[in-house]
């Protein structure tokens, strides 16, 4: 085989390594039978969320798993597979529930999450949970609501006191 080749091939699994260790997220599907146009649609909603969807060859693919320490998904990338990267651990898993529901052709298979190989039934658990804006959003209203009701309380028992002190205010001036 031409050196030229090879080197060509060490770089793509270089790539997909990498991508797979800086990504919060890769998520493996199967893209059989889907148009060109519901695969444009689909990496439309991806760039939307931040994810990348790339297409490689399995042997490669399969190669770059090794290398991060995936081995348990070299079993899933076999067929015509696209890989989808985010920095968003939910993200990919989202968008792809999504449109499997709507397109049975695409089928999610496996992933890596947060470093571990997982497999989708824990993928499409992922799906069912909000994006990082919501969820950051959820924590602040838990953190924000002990400290909202002891704001209450204290403008209660002020109020309370305003409405004590008001009559013995009056009484003092009618003692005068």
């Amino acid at each position: 085989m031409n050196q030229a080749i090879i080197d060509s091939k060490k770089a793509v699994v270089s790539e997909i390594s990498q991508k797979m260790k800086e990504s919060d997220s890769s998520v493996v599907v199967e893209y059989r039978g889907l148009s060109v146009a519901e695969v444009t649609e689909l990496r439309r909603e991806l760039r939307k969320e931040g994810v990348e969807l790339k297409v490689y060859k399995n042997s490669l693919s399969q190669r770059a798993a090794e290398e991060v320490g995936a081995s348990e998904l070299v079993k899933d990338l076999t067929g015509p597979n696209a890989i989808a990267f985010g920095k968003d651990a939910v993200a990919p898993a989202r968008v792809l529930a999504k449109f499997a529901k709507d397109h049975e052709n695409l089928v999610l298979k496996s992933g890596i999450v947060e470093g571990k190989v997982v497999s989708v039934e824990t993928i499409k658990e992922l799906s069912a949970l909000p994006n990082r804006e919501g969820m950051l959003s959820m924590l602040l209203s838990c953190l924000q609501a002990p400290v909202r009701q002891f704001a209450c309380a204290v403008k209660a028992v002020a109020d309370k006191n305003e409405e004590g002190a008001a009559p013995a205010a009056d009484t003092e001036e009618a003692a005068a």
